[in-house]
């Protein structure tokens, strides 16, 4: 038995460009900073909010700006490909349900979530006034 076993190296700056599953995975971690972006956005158009109504204004004015609306967009398709369909995919082993001896269908289950999704939302744009 050696006493210095072979340890292979391993790129320290491009491991995940090796396997597809370490992409989407380095995908999925990098929405933390859209999470933290839009916390501080959050935080910020609070305190436009409490500070004065020109500063709302001026807030709300820079959010209606082409850049951010792109930004947005890019930033809802990335939530909805990287951390939506994915959570609503793995929902059926998060949540079994059982009816008697036999297991609900994942699809079932699936289905399920989409549909109370579409519920919620349809229910938040009634209460902003969109409907």
């Amino acid at each position: 038995m050696s006493r210095n076993p072979y340890v292979r190296p391993i790129s320290t700056t491009t491991w995940y460009m090796r396997n597809g599953r370490y992409k989407v995975y380095v995908l999925r971690e990098l929405t933390s900073f859209l999470v933290m972006f839009y916390s501080f956005l959050t935080i910020y158009g609070l305190a436009a909010l409490a500070a004065s109504a020109e500063r709302w204004d001026t807030f709300l004015a820079s959010q209606q700006s082409t850049a951010m609306i792109v930004f947005h967009g890019v930033a809802l398709l990335y939530f909805l490909f990287f951390q939506t369909f994915p959570w609503f995919k793995l929902a059926p082993k998060a949540m079994p349900v059982q009816m008697g001896e036999k297991k609900l269908p994942d699809s079932y289950i699936i289905i399920g979530h989409y549909i109370a999704w579409l519920g919620v939302s349809v229910f938040i744009l009634w209460l902003a006034g969109a409907f």
